[in-house]
């Protein structure tokens, strides 16, 4: 197998649609791969437009983006974990964990946001580490590793409080009251907004989402390293007689992702302005469809950045169109999982139907 590290996304010189004969016998399958995710967006977004009111406009776009953007924070580390063909199931604890410990760090420990925030961070790279040696040097599955993680951090955030949520003067297990107040620093990262067009407009978490999403977008389409996590990913035993060090490479990717969920928690908890147990519920059914999703944008089949921030989006507008509509809130999760798993049969049947050529 031949592993061009150089020009991994170059376009061939030939016309993609055009087959040996000079002929298109597939233009339109070859244009439903690469622009049917994309014209179903506008359809939703024209769809709700119409139909719903109040869709259209800069405050609704704004609570979209907001909505999707600690999701798609933490989808853009799911995608990092698919592209060196693993899965990090413990992203949506990790992400709560992260929430609780920068509570716990500042009302109970009344500690800075400084502090806070280099604690969640390091707490998320831990665990992406260990994630990461389970899995390479262990050789247990990585679902099977990170859904074990999972459960062991849903207990553990839940011990030094005994199952209850973090709030300013709340009562700890030992009858005392907490002392300590979220920072005004802290709290600004989930709440600010900057002017843009109106003001007060945006979100703080969505230029947190923009910023990630650019770098990691950056880091796997245009740095050696990231081209190399590609190839671990497409064959694994082909990048390793290159030279590859494939077990670094796994254990960064999930450290990558480790972090990432523990942005999105602080960011969560600098939102809510508390430490709540339960916020982080379905915060890992909706990176992971974002991030599945993402496989369908441009053709792509492939785990990628822009299309992870694409199905983000796709699931935000989804959701905020559904409920304008006042759909029952027990259907959005079953539309939600039709589109994805519509998205994935759309993405591979008609790829495999390129490429068998019928």
């Amino acid at each position: 197998m031949s592993i061009d590290l150089d020009q991994p996304g170059k376009t061939p010189a030939t016309n993609p649609l055009a087959d040996k004969t000079g002929t298109r016998p597939s233009s339109a399958i070859d244009l439903a791969i690469r622009y049917g995710f994309l014209a179903l967006l506008l359809g939703l977004v024209i769809f709700f437009s119409v139909f719903a009111n109040g869709f259209a406009g800069p405050r609704s776009a704004v609570f979209i983006f907001q909505s999707v953007a600690i999701t798609g924070i933490l989808a853009l580390g799911v995608t990092c974990t698919l592209v060196v063909g693993g899965f990090d199931l413990s992203i949506g604890s990790v992400a709560t964990s992260s929430m609780m410990l920068s509570a716990y760090m500042m009302v109970v420990l009344e500690q800075s946001a400084f502090v806070a925030i280099l604690a969640c961070l390091a707490m998320g790279a831990f665990i992406g580490l260990v994630n990461g040696l389970l899995i390479v040097k262990t050789k247990i599955p990585d679902l099977l590793a990170t859904l074990g993680m999972m459960f062991l951090l849903v207990g553990l955030q839940r011990i030094p409080t005994e199952g209850r949520s973090i709030a300013m003067g709340m009562t700890l297990p030992d009858g005392s009251t907490a002392e300590g107040v979220f920072s005004p620093l802290f709290l600004s990262l989930g709440r600010h907004r900057f002017d843009f067009m109106l003001e007060n407009l945006l979100p703080a978490p969505v230029i947190f989402l923009i910023i990630i999403g650019i770098l990691v977008w950056g880091f796997l389409e245009l740095t050696r390293h990231g081209r190399l996590m590609y190839a671990i990913g497409s064959n694994e035993r082909a990048a390793s007689l290159t030279g590859t060090n494939v077990n670094n490479y796994k254990i960064l990717a999930y450290m990558i992702s480790g972090v990432l969920a523990s942005v999105g928690g602080m960011l969560l908890a600098a939102r809510l302005g508390r430490g709540d147990i339960a916020s982080g519920t379905n915060l890992l059914l909706d990176a992971v469809a974002a991030a599945l999703i993402g496989f369908a944008v441009l053709g792509a089949a492939k785990p990628n950045a822009f299309g992870t921030a694409m199905g983000a989006l796709f699931v935000g507008i989804l959701l905020q169109g559904l409920t304008m509509m006042n759909a029952p809130y027990y259907t959005q999760d079953f539309i939600k999982g039709l589109v994805l798993v519509i998205a994935l049969v759309f993405t591979f049947s008609l790829s495999a139907r390129k490429a068998g050529g019928h």
